[in-house]
């Protein structure tokens, strides 16, 4: 004590070090996939703050005059492309809807087939949203116009252009699972 008292000897000073703390990151990049055999839409964003970007979007189209199984092919050829050059984390695809005419059901569900296929292929967790919780959770409205999902789509994502219609509709998937994990899952989502 007397040492101390006395100036004895030299202390080393204490330095402390600022520890940067970087919150864990939250970004997603999410695919969303509208299948349907002549115009699969397709639409990948990157969820961030304050608001989601679009990576990329578009439509796989296939020719009326092509056999199912050429465009079954196309389909899941061009979805493979998008998941390499992209590589999502997750993936939503449209729910099962209401379909009059079982010949269009089954031929809507051999596209959604050939969708889910190729994504689980790539190891990603797949979700699906009915298309009327979509609409609700991008317009407000579940019995919304395609057009008004399209401009709400491109309003959100601040897309200069109009994007197509299945575009809108992949996009517009992606956009609903960014919310509804935002609000700490209100609804469960369904993981198929």
């Amino acid at each position: 004590m007397k040492q101390r008292l006395d100036g004895g000897p030299a202390r080393t000073p204490v330095v402390f070090t600022p520890v940067t703390h970087h919150p864990p990151s939250f970004t997603k990049t999410i695919l969303g996939i509208d299948p349907s055999l002549r115009g699969t839409g397709y639409g990948i964003i990157q969820t961030s703050r304050p608001a989601a970007v679009a990576l990329t979007h578009g439509t796989i189209a296939c020719p009326k005059d092509w056999e199912r199984s050429r465009c079954l092919a196309h389909i899941s050829r061009s979805l493979r492309e998008v998941l390499e050059q992209f590589k999502p984390d997750i993936c939503v695809v449209e729910g099962l809807f209401f379909a009059q005419n079982i010949k269009t059901a089954i031929i809507m569900g051999e596209a959604r087939g050939a969708a889910i296929a190729v994504v689980a292929e790539a190891g990603l967790d797949i979700f699906e949203i009915a298309p009327r919780k979509v609409k609700q959770a991008i317009v407000g409205y579940g019995a919304a116009q395609k057009i008004a999902v399209a401009k709400m789509v491109q309003r959100m994502l601040n897309l200069a252009e109009l994007p197509a219609p299945d575009a809108a509709d992949a996009l517009a998937l992606a956009l609903a699972h960014a919310q509804g994990n935002r609000r700490s899952g209100l609804t469960p989502l369904k993981k198929i």
